[in-house]
């Protein structure tokens, strides 16, 4: 796995100017919308929960709100993705998480958001549930069932294995892979 990020850095890593170029030839419009994320990613046959969750990724780096992923916003996702400080992650992760966008999230949402990550990753060593419940007993410290930003970035940070099972879960390496592999898959066509 480790072999992933470096070649991930790697490429981060060459001029600008290549890598615009390697985004042009996938998306010529300069543009990604949801529909060509998805084709990137092979949606075909995925569960309503991975749709949604990919729907929910998508949104979160679209900053501007505008419908598409532009240059700009695909390199700052890749950015926080790969290279981005524990409290940035945290943050994305928590807007990741808050689908209705109420600035909590509960167990539903979080559970959902899991399912969603197992569908895709097709790893289903703990079932969501317990992975809930464990983040719940361990962070939600008013007992309410759910979490604001506050807490859920304090309680990951103070609990490693929670934010070692939050960064496993999150890591996006093969998401990034599979649009790369695209990149240049097209760049060689």
């Amino acid at each position: 796995m480790g072999s992933h990020c470096s070649n991930l850095d790697d490429i981060l890593e060459e001029d600008m100017h290549h890598w615009y170029t390697k985004f042009m030839k996938e998306s010529p419009s300069g543009l990604i919308t949801l529909f060509e994320l998805k084709t990137m990613l092979e949606m075909n046959g995925m569960t309503e929960e991975a749709s949604s969750y990919v729907d929910q990724v998508f949104f979160t780096f679209d900053m501007d709100g505008d419908g598409y992923i532009d240059f700009v916003e695909y390199i700052a996702a890749i950015s926080l993705l790969l290279k981005g400080e524990i409290n940035q992650k945290l943050k994305w992760y928590f807007k990741l998480f808050d689908q209705d966008g109420n600035g909590k999230i509960d167990k539903e949402e979080l559970e959902t958001i899991f399912k969603a990550i197992q569908d895709i990753t097709r790893n289903n060593d703990v079932p969501p549930e317990e992975i809930v419940t464990l983040i719940y007993e361990k962070i939600d410290v008013n007992g309410e069932g759910e979490l604001t930003l506050e807490e859920f970035i304090s309680g990951a940070r103070e609990h490693p294995d929670i934010m070692d099972m939050l960064t496993k879960m999150m890591d996006l390496t093969n998401v990034l892979e599979i649009i790369i592999k695209g990149q240049q898959k097209n760049a060689v066509n």
